[in-house]
């Protein structure tokens, strides 16, 4: 049982070290356990400072991609050195190290094959009320789109099985977190969530900017990963309200139509028509992106095939 713990970093050359400082070298079940840096394009030493302090293995962007990119960059990595478990932890030390063998150990013992540290947001210092307000309310949120019962879906402190990770794609660049937590949910890959504890404020994210910010690329995410699951149930939830509406206005002018009333009211039918026009074409659009999801789905699993047969011969 090979174990590889991932950080993907852009300028952390200062904070890498404490980071690493607290990592494990052992942990109960697995006979291997190996350090993985993403440099993502970083204008400092991080490189460096990795392997002077341990790193067994280092990926370097040559430019900075984002942090779902750099994500992405070491889950295939660690595929190709043949991890049976992936885990994936912040450069910044925000999370502690200790917890990594909880971590680890449903996917060892068979139970889960995602598992997310849900950190104790109520009780920490730096998130402000709104924060904290907006996490609890984004977690549920992505709870329900990936019907799975992850309680922090923003927290990076994941481990990830072999299974599970040669099935994950992240289509945005901004964060890799929702997505791939949605996506879990709607192929069927077991998750778990279990409290993990943090350690103390080293720096502001670079990931949230802003509250605005997050929240409206946070949203973006979501709406693009359940169209791309679940086009179909989409567009049917988008096409009910012009339906409802056109419904209502069209029989809104045969009842008066019918009752000989001098107003012929064709405003109303030509708007209640429009509307449920409007409403086929939302239906319409949803069979084709349902047919054009078939079509990722093997794709999908021509890529799983793909990187097991690679990283089986890696191995």
């Amino acid at each position: 049982m090979k174990v590889i713990i991932q950080i993907p970093a852009f300028n952390e050359a200062d904070a890498l070290p404490i980071s690493l400082a607290d990592l494990p070298t052992q942990i109960d079940g697995a006979t291997v356990v190996e350090w993985l840096v993403i440099d993502d394009g970083s204008s400092d030493n991080t490189s460096d400072v990795a392997k002077r302090h341990g790193v067994h293995h280092v990926v370097r962007h040559s430019y900075n991609q984002g942090l779902a990119r750099a994500f992405m960059t070491g889950i295939e990595a660690c595929l190709r050195l043949g991890a049976d478990v992936i885990v994936n932890t912040d450069a910044d030390n925000q999370y502690l190290a200790a917890d990594i063998p909880n971590l680890v150990r449903p996917i060892i013992e068979g139970r889960a094959d995602f598992v997310i540290g849900e950190r104790p947001i109520l009780e920490t210092e730096h998130f402000s009320f709104v924060k904290k307000l907006l996490q609890r309310l984004g977690s549920f949120v992505v709870r329900v789109l990936s019907r799975t019962s992850i309680q922090d879906a923003p927290s990076g402190f994941r481990a990830i099985s072999r299974e599970a990770a040669l099935r994950l794609n992240v289509f945005n660049d901004y964060t890799y977190t929702l997505e791939t937590i949605i996506q879990a949910g709607q192929t069927g890959i077991r998750t778990l969530s279990i409290p993990i504890r943090t350690n103390g404020y080293l720096r502001p994210s670079r990931l949230v900017k802003s509250i605005p910010h997050y929240v409206r690329r946070s949203l973006v995410t979501m709406f693009r990963v359940i169209n791309i699951y679940k086009p179909l149930r989409f567009f049917m939830w988008l096409s009910i309200l012009p339906f409802t509406l056109g419904g209502i206005l069209v029989i809104r002018w045969a009842v008066f139509y019918s009752g000989d009333t001098p107003a012929s009211h064709i405003p109303s039918l030509l708007i209640g028509v429009g509307l449920i026009l409007i409403g086929f074409q939302l239906l319409i659009f949803g069979l084709i992106a349902d047919i054009i999801s078939v079509n990722r789905r093997l794709l999908e699993d021509i890529q799983y095939r793909l990187r097991k047969t690679a990283s089986v011969s890696n191995q």
